[in-house]
């Protein structure tokens, strides 16, 4: 008998570059531009460290707690006051520049990988290689895993949220969050899923609103704004694929999505602009293997397909202050500690995330 082994289906040079551009194309976090790839991040990934400080400029300041703007002045004083002390750095009416704020984000290295085996008398005995099965659904595995890494980095980023800020920490208790679950009690018309309430946790970012442009659901809460009637769909590109919307926003649905309360009922939906996190994806040095374990089942022989990735998912506008972080990496328990997060941007209109927390049932 003749049966194709791993090593037919899958050429490592050919396969890990492969799995890895599918598992970018599938993911829908990275089609909708939540979740924007970031060449400087990939770059970092391919040196060492395991994290990355990654400076950036702040907005310039046009609040009033700055003096406003200088009103233009050609009254001759000033040029008299400026001959008068040419020795001094600003005489009396020269305008004072400003500066440009910095901040300092900090972004992770994420090493993991997976490896899957058959025996060889089980494909023998089923009469089917379960190899070729799982090699067709690497790809699949990862754009899943990827998403629960994103989910657990997020969790992390709204503990933070609820948490005092402390030391350098910018943000303001909660400001990232409209809480209408009234702890988990129902109510049938003031605890659940509303255009009203969603539009209220939108609000958080106030007249930057307008950039949020992605929902993340439970499947629960996408049955409410079903029943609701909330939901409308488009065609994708290709017209195969309708994909449902809300007040004009792509709706992602995922069971991985923060359940909480006794009765596991209350639900959070996360709101998304654009670039709210970056991903860096770099190469790990053997991305993928195949091998035989020619002694295993007494003999009977075994084959195993490894791959590995090597990522950096970075919530804009935060950094990572995990102390003791292992040589692979926070894991998604560490990435979903509040602990792990400081928000560095000091304007909540810059971090493009909102969150609305509901109760759906009795």
């Amino acid at each position: 008998m003749s049966a194709t082994q791993i090593a037919d289906i899958v050429v490592p040079e050919i396969f890990g570059p492969y799995t890895q551009q599918l598992t970018e194309e599938k993911s829908r976090l990275v089609q909708s531009s939540v979740l924007v790839s970031n060449a400087y991040l990939a770059g970092l990934l391919n040196g060492g460290g395991s994290t990355f400080h990654v400076p950036s400029f702040q907005d310039l300041d046009a609040s009033d707690s700055t003096g406003a703007d200088n009103v233009s002045s050609d009254d001759i004083a000033d040029i008299q006051s400026f001959e008068a002390a040419e020795s001094t750095a600003h005489p009396k009416n020269d305008a004072v520049p400003l500066k440009i704020g910095t901040a300092t984000e900090i972004a992770a290295r994420l090493e993991r990988n997976q490896s899957w085996s058959s025996m060889d008398l089980a494909m023998q005995l089923a009469g089917a290689d379960p190899m070729n099965a799982i090699a067709s659904r690497v790809a699949y595995y990862w754009t899943r895993r990827l998403q629960r890494i994103f989910l657990a980095t997020f969790n992390g980023i709204l503990a933070d949220n609820a948490a005092a800020p402390t030391g350098t920490d910018t943000h303001v208790q909660n400001d990232l969050l409209n809480d209408v679950s009234n702890g988990g009690v129902y109510g049938a018309t003031t605890t659940i899923f509303t255009a009203e309430a969603f539009l209220a946790a939108a609000l958080t970012m106030g007249d930057s609103q307008e950039d949020l442009g992605i929902v993340m659901v439970h499947s629960v809460v996408y049955n409410r704004m079903q029943n609701n009637n909330l939901i409308d769909f488009i065609p994708d590109a290709r017209g195969e694929v309708n994909i449902p919307t809300f007040l004009g926003r792509l709706v992602i649905i995922d069971d991985g999505m923060p359940v909480s309360g006794t009765s596991s009922n209350v639900y959070d939906t996360w709101v998304f602009g654009a670039g709210a996190a970056q991903l860096g994806t770099g190469t790990a040095k053997v991305p993928v293997e195949v091998g035989r374990e020619q002694l295993a089942g007494n003999g009977a022989g075994q084959e195993v397909l490894t791959t590995r990735r090597t990522y950096s998912i970075h919530p804009t506008g935060h950094a990572m202050i995990m102390a003791a972080i292992p040589g692979g990496g926070p894991s998604n328990v560490n990435l979903a500690a509040a602990t792990s997060w400081s928000r560095v941007y000091s304007e909540r209109k810059m971090i493009k995330f909102a969150v609305l927390r509901t109760t759906e049932h009795a």
